[in-house]
């Protein structure tokens, strides 16, 4: 099993629909049994008295837009203990891997990368809606990475048989 944990700034925005998005692109393909698939945030300011925010409003709505639900989903804070639960930890933004290794206490196996290092434009950054309001761009982008990161997958898994 293939498991993922994708990061942003605080899980309402870009790592919930990268979470969602993936998920259904492994179902499409008939692989869910074959990944775990989560999100989650590298700060607390969406987490409030031990509970996170939902999926922000607009994110929701761009991904029911495309027939995706992300329906009961709140934030959560990367953990120090999840560097060993998952096998990518994908950060939304170059800036965001720093602060992934100081809260999992390092990278000494390499798991951590930006979701766009799996496409064309590697050095790019999945742009955060919450501050220029463009949740479609963000949903192509996060689609594109998400499609490049899920072919990695699949031809490194293969290459391994």
């Amino acid at each position: 099993m293939t498991k993922i944990m994708f990061v942003c700034w605080g899980n309402i925005c870009r790592s919930p629909m990268a979470e969602f998005i993936m998920k259904k692109m492994v179902e499409e393909r008939s692989l869910e049994n074959s990944f775990l698939i989560e999100s989650s945030a590298i700060s607390r300011e969406e987490i409030r008295h031990g509970h996170g925010n939902a999926v922000h409003i607009e994110a929701q709505r761009i991904l029911k837009k495309h027939k995706i639900s992300c329906e009961g989903k709140h934030a959560v804070q990367l953990q120090a203990s999840d560097y060993d639960k998952y096998d990518f930890i994908i950060g939304m933004e170059q800036r965001h891997i720093p602060l992934m290794e100081q809260l999992l206490g390092g990278d000494p196996d390499g798991k951590l990368s930006t979701l766009m290092s799996y496409t064309v434009f590697p050095n790019r950054d999945i742009a955060d809606p919450w501050y220029f309001g463009n949740f479609e761009q963000t949903y192509e982008d996060i689609c594109e990475g998400c499609e490049g990161l899920l072919e990695y997958i699949l031809c490194t898994t293969i290459r391994k048989k």
